[in-house]
């Protein structure tokens, strides 16, 4: 695994984790109303909308706000979502990933146009980008909430890929398929999972000075102000100054 550079990325994430957190809920709320108008309300006759439920669960998503979401998603006028992504090369050529979730592409299409005139970077065709990551379960445990050897022990009996223990967190790695099964498989020992989601994880990373860095996590944050994005991901090697601002 590219043990720090990726640490130092996630690290960098998890201080924006409280406004990640409303993200996550939207894009499952949205998810559960695609699932429902594919495949109906039923989960037991839903294989996708089974798969939505558990990720709602990792993510602790409430009840209340699931159940209203099925039964929104039953309504004529409620539009459908659709799942996209666009690839973009940032200043120093970092690549970016933007996951996004719309019930209007024209809307987003202007939005993602005004990021890139407003904060820079340029627009990739598909495939540009995307072939140096690969999308990758990655479960996070504070160490304080687990023990290696059993955390490590359970998360490749349960399929894992690999595991590593990172400052204060042990970082789990999944094929996509597996994240939930992994993720039960560590709980099961009675080990909180403080955070479980599908991330684009880069083959490479690129080095940046300071001030490319900053152009660069400007135009990430504009993105991800973006309603309809749910998911920023970038090769950039965070600089260390920046890792706690």
């Amino acid at each position: 695994m590219a043990g720090h550079s990726k640490w130092a990325n996630i690290k960098h994430r998890k201080g924006r984790a409280d406004a990640k957190k409303g993200k996550v809920f939207s894009r499952i709320a949205k998810e559960i109303i695609s699932a429902v108008k594919l495949g109906g309300a039923d989960p037991k006759n839903n294989p996708r909308l089974r798969l939505v439920l558990q990720k709602a669960r990792v993510a602790n998503v409430p009840n209340d706000i699931i159940e209203r979401n099925i039964k929104k998603a039953s309504s004529v006028d409620q539009a459908d979502y659709t799942e996209m992504t666009y690839e973009l090369y940032g200043y120093g050529g970092v690549g970016i990933i933007v996951d996004v979730m719309t019930d209007n592409k024209n809307r987003l299409a202007s939005e993602m146009r005004i990021a890139t005139n407003k904060r820079g970077g340029t627009i990739a065709t598909p495939g540009a980008v995307a072939f140096n990551f690969d999308r990758k379960g990655v479960i996070q445990i504070t160490k304080k909430h687990g023990i290696e050897e059993e955390v490590f022990n359970a998360s490749i009996e349960a399929g894992a890929e690999d595991f590593e223990a990172a400052e204060d967190v042990f970082i789990v790695t999944t094929d996509p398929l597996d994240l939930f099964q992994v993720k039960d498989a560590i709980a099961h020992l009675g080990f909180q999972c403080d955070e479980a989601a599908l991330e684009m994880i880069p083959k490479s990373y690129v080095e940046c000075d300071e001030e490319t860095a900053k152009l660069n996590l400007a135009l990430i944050d504009w993105l991800e102000q973006i309603d309809d994005v749910d998911e920023v991901f970038h090769n950039m090697k965070v600089p260390e100054q920046l890792l706690d601002q």
